[in-house]
């Protein structure tokens, strides 16, 4: 009895070593990106190839976020790490190289060209007065013609580390690239002949990519994360009743309050727009929508 069972464990394992061996261990590249619209690009690029990790999750804020144990244990184990340019970055790159020294980081912004962070009205003054900062707008991801750029970088980034699947690689590119474009097309169609009054009013200045592709214009509350000062919340009043601004549109991963000041003094309200949602192209779809709703 005792002969028997061990012949049919033996029969069981030798049956299942088969089955491991005709099975191919996950031969993919293990990808981390900075925030959720990256994971968007690298998967319809990768495709079955790339096990994607986010640092900076939906509704954190890319400004301030540190990540969790969880996060940097992935990236301990990742191939390649595709960087945007957001705060986020500059702030752990080193100790992101410190923990997988094999790393290799892919800068997909390195073919854009990029436009300076609007000023919200609050602010100019201290700017024109020489103590006010302008950097570059990080926004990157909301202009569909700068993401077809980027996901050339990714594609060639995902050839360096996979050179066997440069032909699967390049026949995602090119889906994708498609798909931008109809998505761009719609987009246009969206802005067409709407007249002047193209004006909307954002409390975070994200969207200044997407306006200049549109043809609208953001107008700002803060800028560089910081909320208007008395003085430049009046004026902003002022400006929004005389123009008829009624929607204020905001960012989930921000304080509303002084949003929700300016609609109430405007008999606005508050509509929010998020540009680090996962699902870039429905999200930019979605925003279409509601800014040609909030446009003054």
């Amino acid at each position: 009895m005792v002969r028997r069972k061990a012949i049919a464990l033996g029969l069981v394992l030798a049956v299942w070593a088969g089955f491991a061996a005709a099975v191919p261990a996950w031969a993919g590249i293990r990808v981390v990106v900075s925030i959720p619209p990256q994971k968007y690009f690298v998967e319809k690029v990768g495709g079955h190839e790339v096990e994607v990790t986010v640092m900076v999750p939906p509704g954190a804020d890319a400004h301030t976020y540190e990540p969790r144990p969880g996060q940097m244990a992935a990236l301990a184990g990742a191939d390649l790490y595709f960087t945007i340019g957001v705060e986020f970055e500059q702030a752990w790159a080193n100790k992101f190289r410190a923990a997988n020294k094999g790393l290799v980081f892919i800068d997909t912004a390195r073919e854009v060209n990029r436009i300076p962070m609007e000023s919200g009205s609050g602010h100019r003054a201290a700017e024109e007065e020489g103590h006010g900062h302008r950097g570059l707008d990080p926004h990157i991801w909301l202009s569909p013609a700068l993401v077809d750029l980027q996901a050339q970088a990714v594609r060639d980034g995902l050839a360096r580390a996979a050179p066997g699947s440069t032909s699967v690689l390049d026949q995602n590119l090119a889906d994708f690239q498609e798909e931008i474009r109809q998505l761009d097309r719609e987009l246009r169609d969206a802005f067409r002949g709407l007249g002047e009054n193209r004006r909307v009013l954002v409390f975070h200045p994200a969207w200044g990519y997407f306006c200049r592709d549109y043809g609208l214009t953001q107008v700002a509350v803060e800028h560089e994360g910081k909320s208007p000062t008395a003085k430049g919340l009046q004026a902003l009043i002022k400006q929004a009743r005389e123009s008829g601004a009624k929607i204020v549109f905001v960012q989930p991963q921000f304080s509303t309050r002084a949003a929700g000041i300016l609609a109430r003094a405007i008999g606005g309200r508050v509509v929010p727009l998020d540009p680090l949602a996962l699902d870039w192209a429905g999200n930019l779809r979605q925003a279409a929508q509601q800014l040609r709703k909030g446009m003054f």
